[in-house]
């Protein structure tokens, strides 16, 4: 809700379009905020860009856009006189997290390459500077409704005089625990891969292939094999530590790593470019394959456990710590939660697939059939889930989702107080706009003194 106040507007779409609509306007400085000036081009810029993405804006672009950026130099004035910085690699990994999602969109690097004339390096180097404002506006805008908290008496109150169709509604979830099995895999198929990693490793060396070439052609890596098997500037904590070990430790861009087993598959890995403590390269994943037989062989031995269970031989939950192969789960009696909030409560679209399917119509305490699914490392492995509760959708009610309507109260407090700051900031700061901009409904008419 936060972000509702500032539209962050400057993305890799402005750098294309801008490209192009810089051709045809004649740039001016259209607004002045603090010490920040406002160009045509920045709007014709950003509205470019809303257009290419498909969004739409309320009244006049040329008035809606203006004020946005506007709101925006506030929020940076305030991050300097409270010296709010971010680091540079962080700046980097947004841009280039951002920018690999844009490269699937447009089917490949050289294609944004070759639309803008540019190398991948200077357009991430355009990016930057836009990608940091907008990383401290979000700083600033924490920084200021950080205290801000509601009792449950409060609560109350909001949601007390609220008529039914406004209060928020919260859809069916399940909880789910999980017991998977990785099925054996033969050394045969191990050495398979690694002979034939090592047979691209001097391929590359010999000169005669590129490793972007067999990245692209080989990699299990489907996303980063759509650039090269390039990954972008990531620091260590990135990724997991037999990868970073080798990735960090590389000096040489022309050479090729040892082969490096992870948790999902066997790699070769080579330097780009290091920055700080930033480091850019690429890589070729194998997976090796996993049989029918041992499929088969691990959905028999999930069977047997199946029945145990039944039987009253043992728990689910006893079962989750002494045969689930599942790392992030089996410490939790096999529950799946969400790694970035902690919540266990899924929507059922939200669930991975295997197990949507697998639960879809079971009662709560039943155990399903045994599955194939495929586990966050991407690799096969098979599975039996329990459905532990499914709350059916409803009208959110303080006895049962007072979290989500604490969220709602909250959101609405930080948003009015960031409203509030901001028609405070225009008294205190320089504001000059000229007068072919001026004729406009403002969202915060304090601009115009």
């Amino acid at each position: 809700m936060v972000r509702k106040i500032f539209i962050g507007l400057m993305g890799l779409c402005s750098l294309t379009m801008g490209a192009q609509s810089q051709k045809n306007v004649i740039d001016e400085v259209i607004w002045v905020v603090g010490d920040e000036a406002i160009l045509r081009s920045d709007v014709e810029n950003a509205r470019m860009e809303m257009i290419q993405m498909g969004e739409k804006w309320e009244g006049d672009p040329y008035c809606v856009i203006p004020e946005q950026l506007a709101v925006q130099k506030l929020f940076l004035h305030q991050a300097a006189i409270d010296s709010i910085e971010v680091s540079d690699a962080d700046v980097f990994q947004q841009v280039d997290d951002d920018l690999q999602r844009q490269i699937m969109n447009a089917g490949s690097k050289e294609k944004i390459e070759e639309y803008l004339g540019k190398t991948m390096s200077q357009i991430r180097e355009m990016m930057f500077n836009n990608y940091k404002d907008r990383m401290i506006v979000s700083d600033v805008q924490r920084n200021l409704v950080k205290g801000i908290k509601v009792t449950p008496a409060q609560v109350r109150r909001y949601f007390k005089d609220l008529p039914e169709d406004s209060i928020p509604f919260v859809p069916t979830k399940v909880e789910v625990q999980i017991i998977t099995r990785n099925p054996k895999i033969p050394q045969e198929e191990i050495d398979r891969v690694k002979n034939k990693l090592r047979e691209y490793t001097e391929r590359i060396n010999s000169g005669s292939t590129q490793f972007s070439t067999l990245a692209l052609l080989y990699s299990e890596d489907k996303e980063s094999a759509k650039n090269g098997g390039e990954l972008g500037f990531a620091g260590r904590g990135s990724y997991v530590p037999e990868f970073a070990n080798v990735a960090f430790n590389l000096t040489d861009p022309k050479a090729v790593s040892k082969i490096v087993e992870t948790e999902y598959g066997f790699h070769i890995i080579q330097l780009i470019e290091k920055r700080g403590d930033m480091v850019n390269c690429r890589h070729i994943l194998l997976k090796p394959k996993v049989s029918t037989e041992a499929l088969q062989q691990g959905i028999n031995d999930l069977d047997s456990i199946t029945a145990e269970i039944k039987r009253g031989e043992y728990t689910f939950d006893e079962c989750v710590s002494v045969v689930s192969y599942d790392k992030d789960t089996r410490n939790n009696y096999g529950l799946l939660f969400d790694k970035y909030t902690g919540e266990s409560k899924f929507e059922m679209k939200d669930l991975p697939s295997e197990v949507a399917r697998a639960v879809a119509g079971m009662k709560v305490g039943e155990i399903s059939a045994p599955f194939i699914m495929v586990n966050s490392q991407g690799k096969e492995v098979v599975a039996i889930a329990k459905l532990k509760n499914r709350i059916n959708g409803h009208r959110a009610t303080m006895a049962d989702d007072y979290q989500e309507l604490q969220n709602v109260v909250e959101d609405k407090l930080r948003e009015e107080k960031l409203q509030q700051w901001i028609r405070e900031k225009q008294q205190t700061t320089y504001i000059h706009i000229n007068d072919d901009w001026k004729n406009c409904e403002f969202q915060y008419p304090g601009w115009i003194k």
